[in-house]
């Protein structure tokens, strides 16, 4: 049998297996993405528990999900669902934090990192309504390049379009939220 380092098959040919509810497969792609998941997720949080339960229940979407994937590259797949189970990680945390302060009457919070803030508040700001008025085309972008912090090359692959595409849109996203916010 094939140990999970030397299995020859690529990552589409591994998520049809857990598709098919092949552990195996699930394994191999922990194997070679969890590494990776990881380091990204640590840029973006300093809750090592959160990022745990994170890189957790973004594998166990992986198994329940696998059937749902329509292309593109796997690994920008499977960011797509890390990156929004932090958001909403960081949602409930900031909920909690929130709660924990009315009740103890704390006049000094736990301070989050820069990046917890911007994600938590990006719901509730001014940012989310300009979002919505986007175009849905323009929006994935932004979604893909800024708030999942994939490169040019992956929202490429994930979005099926061509990286100059990206960088376009991009720059019309951004112009477009420029105004919307001034």
């Amino acid at each position: 049998m094939t140990t999970r380092q030397e299995d020859p098959r690529d990552d589409g040919q591994l998520l049809a297996a857990v598709a098919d509810h092949d552990a195996h497969a699930l394994g191999v792609l922990y194997d070679r993405h969890a590494a990776w998941l990881l380091l990204r997720l640590r840029r973006r949080c300093t809750d090592q528990t959160l990022i745990d339960e994170v890189l957790q229940d973004t594998f166990l979407s992986v198994w329940r999900d696998a059937r749902r994937f329509r292309g593109g590259a796997v690994g920008a797949w499977i960011w797509t669902i890390a990156s929004r189970r932090l958001v909403d990680g960081l949602r409930a945390s900031h909920s909690r934090h929130r709660l924990l302060d009315r009740l103890l009457r704390r006049s000094n919070p736990v301070e989050a990192s820069a990046e917890d803030q911007v994600l938590v508040g990006l719901a509730h700001s001014d940012l989310a309504p300009a979002l919505n008025r986007l175009s849905p085309e323009l929006r994935a972008v932004i979604q893909a390049t800024v708030l999942d912090g994939l490169s040019t090359a992956e929202a490429a692959e994930l979005l099926g379009i061509p990286r100059n595409t990206v960088k376009t849109r991009a720059m019309r996203a951004r112009v477009q939220l420029r105004r919307s916010l001034t």
